[in-house]
């Protein structure tokens, strides 16, 4: 669990390279119990990748990565790595190739068509390849992000009675660069997919309570960020 860790480290530095930094690597640790092997030199998909230090982590793991964003905001030490430029509203995630395993950090909730991205996650995945996928949830206490706990005013107001009460500037509008999701809206559309299947699902900062995501409605208010294992489903032989 690192969510007391996660808020204190934010009270004191903000959003830092560090604070995103220990979400990486417990996110990685989580992965390795779930069974994910790192080792032997797997290639890697740090899609939606920022700064790039989810993928720089799996670097130190002996990963072979591959960095995928819409821009390239990569850090200075990064500025050799293999960038691919992609918006995943609009692009076909094919030019981005398979891979072992992708990870998936914090991106679907941006996206205006995340709907049309799930369906598109096999093309990613090698055979045995692994997707981590993980969001903040619109009604969980993070779900406005810069502008929460507004969003529970609505995601047509709560962020205009933000600007009048806080006066701070804000980085997300809904509808423009963040979009309500819901836990089990998301859940149904893996599930719809052939392709793939989930293998598990956690609140990614305390996955020791995963039962909460079985639990509708409650999820959705209990779970600040959910994290989600997918596999690629093998073919069914004829």
């Amino acid at each position: 669990m690192i969510i007391h860790k996660l808020i204190a480290h934010h009270l004191r530095h903000r959003d830092d390279a560090d604070f995103y930094r220990l979400q990486a690597r417990d996110a990685i640790r989580w992965i390795e119990k779930s069974g994910v092997a790192l080792n032997g030199n797997p290639k890697a998909l740090d899609l939606g990748a920022g700064h790039g230090i989810f993928g720089a982590e799996l670097q130190q793991r002996g990963c072979e990565v591959v960095f995928a964003d819409e821009s390239n905001y990569l850090s200075p030490e990064l500025a050799s790595a293999p960038f691919i430029q992609i918006n995943l509203d609009r692009d076909d995630v094919a030019k981005l190739g398979r891979y072992d395993l992708v990870v998936c950090s914090n991106v679907l909730e941006h996206l205006a068509r995340p709907f049309a991205f799930i369906a598109s996650l096999s093309k990613m995945l090698n055979p045995s390849g692994t997707l981590y996928l993980s969001w903040t949830n619109w009604l969980s206490p993070w779900g406005g992000h810069d502008f929460s706990p507004f969003h529970y005013l609505g995601a047509r107001r709560g962020h205009l009675i933000f600007d009048k009460v806080i006066k701070r500037k804000r980085i997300h509008t809904p509808f423009e660069t963040l979009y309500p999701t819901y836990i089990g809206r998301m859940l149904e559309a893996f599930q719809r997919q052939p392709g793939i299947q989930v293998a598990k699902v956690a609140p990614r900062y305390y996955p020791e309570f995963s039962f909460i995501t079985a639990i509708p409605l409650l999820r959705e208010f209990l779970t600040w960020n959910c994290a989600v294992l997918i596999k690629r489903r093998a073919p069914e032989r004829l």
